[in-house]
């Protein structure tokens, strides 16, 4: 079915959450999702709550991860401060703040990861915040990276333009399992491209990762739209020898695409619009790497990449407004 494994915002929504990815979604093993609203939504840049509510309404000022067998970390979406009072399967038991940023496309924000068995109490008087998750019975520590420490890279050239957040790839958080970046793409830019897929066990050239797009989208900095105006983007994916699957949709804030297998790509954001994902990924193997394979028929387009330069509207950083 076309769209089978896309999400429109609130329709994942429970338990208190703006949205839940796990294994309750049939087919869904190795990776899960949470996003939350808290406290008062109003003044947030990119304003999203949980089905029946509005960004006027005063939501609860925090939440609770109830102890599990996952890994989790934990970023801040929109908000000045948050706080994560947590307990860890031996008793111990623990807190950390969290500095926030104005929006997703405001560069990096502070993060945290917490060990499978964990439990926590999210707070915050204003915020979003997004909870990356992986089945796990190993143990890593607990560990808080600054925004100031996460890996921030510039991938693609020309119109292939994007900013990487690598807060919990190999080379920022240790985790277990979990890999999970933010890709920023501005208004007229594609990234998620060339298409490709990861889903086969190939010795160091693929490894099979499920892998969740959480997105937002924004005006473009520098564009001054009118109230009416619709932020989108547009996403694809398509089948592999791996399984059968078709998404061609129209995101938007809130909006979630999950990608068992296949081939995915690309995000296009539309002229005018900027692109936010968050990508969460894991999977069987037991090796934890990132190892694609590209479409055939599109993978050359990398090479063409060294005759553009790169967009000078990146890198989008907090110090710059919108």
């Amino acid at each position: 079915m076309i769209n089978e494994w896309f999400h429109t915002a609130g329709t994942l929504a429970r338990d208190g959450f703006d949205s839940v990815v796990d294994a309750r979604i049939e087919g869904w093993a190795h990776t899960g999702f949470r996003s939350v609203t808290l406290g008062d939504a109003s003044g947030l840049a990119v304003p999203s709550a949980p089905a029946g509510a509005t960004a006027e309404d005063r939501l609860p000022t925090s939440v609770d991860l109830p102890a599990a067998g996952v890994e989790r970390v934990i970023v801040p979406l929109a908000g000045e401060t948050f706080t994560v009072d947590y307990t860890l399967s031996d008793g111990t038991t623990g807190s950390q703040e969290l500095t926030g940023r104005t929006s997703v496309f405001h560069g990096p924000a502070d993060c945290l990861y917490l060990p499978t068995g964990a439990s926590a109490t999210l707070s915050s008087p204003a915020g979003r915040i997004a909870v990356a998750e992986a089945p796990t019975e190993e143990t890593r520590p607990v560990q808080f990276m600054s925004a100031a420490e996460v890996p921030v890279e510039l991938r693609g050239s020309g119109i292939s333009s994007r900013q990487v957040h690598n807060f919990a790839t190999p080379a920022g958080l240790d985790c277990v399992k979990i890999i999970a970046c933010e890709v920023i793409t501005p208004g007229g830019n594609w990234s998620s491209y060339p298409p490709h897929k990861h889903d086969e066990a190939i010795a160091g050239s693929e490894s099979r990762l499920e892998e969740i797009y959480y997105f937002e989208t924004a005006v473009s900095r520098g564009c001054r739209a009118p109230a009416e105006a619709d932020p989108f983007s547009l996403f694809s994916t398509y089948s592999s020898a791996a399984g059968e699957i078709t998404t061609s949709a129209t995101v938007r804030t809130g909006d979630i695409a999950l990608v068992p297998f296949g081939y995915h790509g690309p995000l296009a954001a539309a002229p005018g619009y900027d692109n936010y994902y968050l990508n969460v990924m894991a999977g069987p193997d037991e090796e934890r790497v990132w190892l694609i394979s590209d479409d055939p028929a599109h993978g050359w387009v990398r090479d063409e990449w060294e005759d553009f330069e790169f967009d000078s509207r990146l890198p989008y950083e907090t110090s710059k407004e919108k």
